[in-house]
């Protein structure tokens, strides 16, 4: 099989992976860890008080997916920064003993 169909049929497997579960539950409920954790703590606890208040609270929740965002992509920027430099590393210490 070419490179190039292995690839396609790579595509359509993460696509499906990805977007499978939005189509099987079209009506279902999205809701985050924090607000999934409230619930279930206020459903054992209900007289549960937390004892840390954070320090920064975004002004609205497009603020707070944009640093979400923001953070995971300086993560992911710095995990690929460092994979590549170990790769590029390697090949030329494997150039060098050819």
């Amino acid at each position: 099989m070419k490179p190039i169909a292995k690839n396609g049929i790579l595509l359509v497997i993460v696509a499906a992976l990805a977007f499978g579960p939005l189509f099987l539950a079209r009506n279902a409920e999205f809701a985050g860890a924090d607000v999934q954790a409230g619930e279930a703590i206020n459903t054992v606890a209900p007289d549960y008080e937390p004892w840390f208040n954070p320090f920064y609270e975004p002004a609205s929740g497009e603020v707070e997916t944009f640093l979400f965002a923001l953070q995971a992509a300086i993560g992911s920027g710095i995990f690929f920064y460092f994979l590549g430099y170990s790769k590029g590393k390697f090949n030329a210490s494997k150039k060098e003993q050819t």
